[in-house]
């Protein structure tokens, strides 16, 4: 019996504990969050623990990793984003990482839940702000007024433009738990059209060959998009923290 393509998406909790009416548990998420930190962490102490001239095909991919987040801050933010730099790689390793474990069969994909994914939005939100308001101060309040504005539009345009500001982390964390969702979403519906094939027999049988081709295409598909939705991110960050600090 093929079971519904959400059920990978559940929260199951592994060992729950709890004191004055509050219930704490590991779950499955926060397991797999530490499994994506850890993994994150140990790729790449490993990948340049023994930096060599010519290098090897971990550190090949941990300096293209390493060039990928510095050419977007360059491009981006310029010079003054080197010191934002840590943050920013740091974000895009771990979004990249969580999607990539998440295609390994019976893992978890932690990306794929709203919560995490709002979470990575408000960190970079909440940070940009911070580095905004240290930077210009006061004035850091004209970002929700555009110059030369009518004064009777202030209270319109204020308020649009507070919305437009907060909506940047509704945008962020849904583009990337949709994205993740809706991929293993058609992994699985497809995997259960080739399981039922298979077990129905006869030319049938055969003709779940399609299906699973299509499935073995799909991963690499998966694989590009779960790299290009970490890219995706971390560019979106780097232009807000480029208007922060500009």
């Amino acid at each position: 019996m093929v079971g519904s393509p959400f059920e990978q998406f559940e929260i199951i909790p592994f060992l729950s504990f709890g004191s004055l009416g509050q219930n704490f548990a590991i779950t499955n998420s926060s397991l797999f969050s530490l499994i994506v930190l850890c993994g994150a962490a140990g790729f790449f102490s490993f990948a340049t623990g023994e930096a060599r001239v010519v290098p090897n095909r971990y550190q090949v991919i941990g300096e293209q990793l390493y060039a990928l987040v510095a050419d977007v801050m360059k491009d981006t933010v310029g010079s003054r984003g080197a010191a934002y730099f840590p943050w920013m790689f740091a974000t895009f390793s771990m979004i990249a990482f969580a999607n990539l474990i998440g295609l390994i069969p019976y893992s978890f994909t932690i990306t794929s839940h709203i919560i995490v994914t709002l979470m990575f939005s408000l960190m970079v939100y909440i940070g940009v702000t911070t580095i905004m308001i240290r930077e210009h101060g006061f004035h850091a309040l004209s970002v929700f007024l555009p110059a030369g504005a009518p004064f009777a539009l202030y209270p319109l345009l204020i308020a649009i433009e507070l919305i437009s500001n907060v909506m940047r982390v509704v945008s962020l964390s849904v583009r990337l738990f949709a994205n993740m969702m809706s991929g293993h979403i058609l992994l699985k519906v497809l995997l259960g059209f080739a399981w039922t094939m298979m077990l129905a027999g006869g030319v049938v049988f055969v003709l779940h060959l399609v299906p699973l081709f299509v499935v073995f295409v799909l991963l690499f598909l998966e694989t590009a998009v779960a790299i290009i939705q970490a890219y995706v991110f971390a560019t979106l960050a780097c232009i807000y923290l480029n208007e922060a600090l500009n």
